[in-house]
């Protein structure tokens, strides 16, 4: 059972400048409650019970954020508010924090997590991307998978072919419908895509997933790219891929989160 999950949030977040020099993406507000409100939201309710957030030095807004507010409780009886309460609720699950001391890349940020992880399975879930409308979780989508396969599990989209060159993209048998045994995947290819089968940001992996990230060194960009050991794992253990039912919205654009604004509006109509 998959009960524990890495959420890296120590990115400088250089996609949304210049607002990200003070308003972590994390924080970007959507509904009335940040991004990440709603990634710890969609743990919970796949079954997680303990998450370890990944921040830097200048996030502390986001351990501020799932803090008690003692003063704000005070304030509210002391006024005759204290119906206000209700938006002030946070999920109910353990969170601890650690710092990734220098932004090499999302695999190191991962790595973070060894010791807090131990030996079991455990979720890595994007604050970039939020699944909207989606029927079940997201992240309980790939690990139902993980469950009936004892595999590590990527969640996938389906984006239009001049799209792939953002995103990892998969090379896969597949299995049904939604789910792919993956053979094969690259970073942001410039050409030759294997596939039109793009990453997003969920992940369900087996410890092992680590030593890879440790056998790595960093890239051109000095960063430990994911993608590249997930690529080393491909070649002792299976990965499945899973395309997510639900909307996918990657708030670090600004077409996406206007449109996920937009659609809850709606939906509030």
């Amino acid at each position: 059972m998959v009960k524990k999950a890495i959420i890296p949030a120590a990115g400088y977040g250089t996609r949304s400048l210049p607002v990200t020099k003070v308003v972590p993406k994390e924080m970007f507000p959507i509904g009335g409650k940040p991004a990440i409100h709603y990634i710890v939201e969609e743990a919970v309710l796949s079954g997680i019970e303990e998450i370890l957030i990944v921040v830097s030095k200048s996030k502390s807004i986001i351990v501020d954020y799932f803090d008690a507010s003692l003063e704000l409780e005070a304030f509210l009886e002391k006024n005759n508010k204290l119906h206000l309460l209700k938006n002030t609720t946070m999920p109910k699950v353990h969170i601890q924090y650690t710092r990734q001391p220098y932004s090499k890349g999302l695999g190191d940020a991962i790595l973070q997590g060894k010791r807090f992880v131990g030996n079991e399975p455990f979720a890595v879930l994007l604050p970039d991307d939020i699944i909207y409308n989606a029927p079940t979780p997201a992240l309980s989508q790939l690990i139902r998978i993980h469950d009936q396969f004892n595999a590590n599990v990527i969640g996938l989209n389906k984006v239009h072919p001049d799209l792939v060159s953002r995103y990892g993209v998969i090379d896969g048998d597949e299995e049904r419908t939604d789910l792919y045994k993956i053979n094969h995947i690259v970073e942001k290819p410039k050409s030759n895509a294997p596939s039109n089968l793009v990453v997003i940001g969920r992940y369900v992996f087996d410890p092992e997933i680590f030593n890879h990230i440790e056998s790595l060194t960093p890239g051109a960009s000095n960063e430990v790219e994911l993608t590249d050991a997930i690529g080393m794992l491909l070649s002792n253990q299976v990965c499945y891929g899973k395309i997510i039912d639900g909307d996918r919205f990657d708030i670090g654009t600004d077409d996406d989160y206007i449109n996920l604004i937009n659609a809850m509006w709606k939906d509030k109509e």
